[in-house]
């Protein structure tokens, strides 16, 4: 049995690739087991950042601000899968780097996140490697039409997405992705009818130990997830299979740390795979305020090999409502008093210094004997922030 490499007794650093809300929460779950943080980011005074004077703003592709960031940490987590493995592998050669350079290179290409879970049994939607404009049109007249074309790499919040409706809108997506000045390798997926969409966090530390959150419904508008219900629902034994499914995609990849697997629930009463976060994901937040371990301190405690928390609600019902930027300007809500006026509601500011329309800018968590309840309260926290 690995042992843990953590001991409150010294001064232990985690770093932190990434300085956005997701290491900042991150981070305050290991304040809070007596850790240090540094944070790398290309910026100063992320929302990370200013927790720490181990901050290292020239960013990870600066050789000697990485190498300074390396020295001066104990073991190193990231916040998003965009860095490129080989700054991992860097990395790895001085210190321990979770989740690891071999996990990223399964879970970064969504095309090859595709394969490694097809290839273990794991249900999804058809898919496809995309080379040529040729493929766009055979996949469509093999597999009908609506279906997506994604960027292998680098997307999120359905940036990096397209749906096709008909075969005319191909050589436009084509353009878009492969025209430009930096081609975006693609892969295609059918089009999934679905009635809900689910999402499960799973932690795992070294020694193979999991955490399996609860099931949740995320509700999605514009690609961008508006709010989380927990647990979601849906019959016990979807639940479980959706749970089961994400705990057998974290172990295909050997993940150590926190991941966020979003999946389908379609028409037919199918859970599809659909996407792999490995780390923090947005579907967890709730879990700060409803479960007996977050999200983010068990994420710390997985990549430093500690025992892992319990991940059960302590409460009924919770509801998570994102806090979107409604237009530019200051990062800063003229009020919230409003907001926090609302029983079973807590306020989460992420302190980014500017807002753009659609920009997660923080978070609602409010708790109730129902998910109904909890989501009304979080709708009415929301309505008191005034921008």
């Amino acid at each position: 049995m690995l042992p843990s490499i953590y001991r409150p007794a010294e001064t232990f650093v985690l770093g932190l690739l990434g300085g956005g809300q997701l290491a900042k929460m991150t981070a305050q779950a290991a304040l809070q087991l007596g850790m240090r943080i540094a944070v790398i980011e290309h910026g100063e005074n992320s929302p990370a950042g200013v927790m720490t004077k181990l901050e290292f703003p020239e960013g990870w592709k600066e050789a000697g601000q990485l190498g300074q960031f390396i020295d001066a940490s104990d073991i190193i987590t990231l916040e998003n899968e965009f860095i490129d493995p080989h700054i991992l592998d860097v990395i790895a050669e001085k210190r321990l780097v979770w989740p690891s350079p071999a996990t990223m290179r399964l879970v970064q290409d969504k095309y090859t996140q595709k394969q490694t879970f097809a290839a273990v049994g794991i249900p999804m939607a058809r898919f496809a490697e995309i080379t040529t404009k040729q493929d766009l049109f055979d996949f469509g007249a093999e597999h009908g039409y609506p279906f997506v074309a994604k960027t292998r790499k680098y997307g999120y919040d359905g940036y990096g997405n397209a749906t096709i409706k008909r075969d005319t809108e191909i050589d436009m997506v084509w353009r878009r992705f492969m025209e430009g000045e930096e081609p975006r390798p693609l892969l295609a997926e059918s089009f999934v009818t679905f009635t809900k969409e689910l999402a499960v966090m799973v932690a795992r530390n070294r020694r193979g130990e999991t955490a399996v959150y609860p099931c949740v419904q995320t509700i999605q508008q514009g690609h961008i997830c508006v709010s989380v219900l927990a647990p979601a629902p849906i019959e016990e034994e979807l639940q479980r299979r959706a749970q089961e499914i994400a705990l057998q995609c974290v172990e295909t990849i050997e993940g150590v740390g926190v991941f966020g697997i979003e999946m389908f629930l379609t028409n037919d009463d199918q859970i599809l795979f659909n996407e792999i976060a490995p780390r923090p994901h947005n579907s967890g937040h709730y879990t700060i305020e409803a479960c007996h371990t977050s999200q983010f301190e068990n994420c710390v405690r997985a990549v430093v090999n500690a025992p892992l928390g319990s991940p059960h609600m302590r409460v009924p019902a919770a509801c998570m409502i994102n806090i979107l930027g409604e237009r530019s300007g200051s990062g800063i809500p003229d009020s919230v008093v409003d907001a926090l006026k609302i029983e079973g509601v807590s306020l989460h500011l992420y302190g980014k210094k500017d807002a753009r329309i659609g920009r997660k800018m923080g978070h609602l968590t409010a708790t109730g004997a129902t998910v109904d309840q909890a989501f009304a309260r979080a709708k009415s926290a929301l309505d008191g922030i005034v921008w």
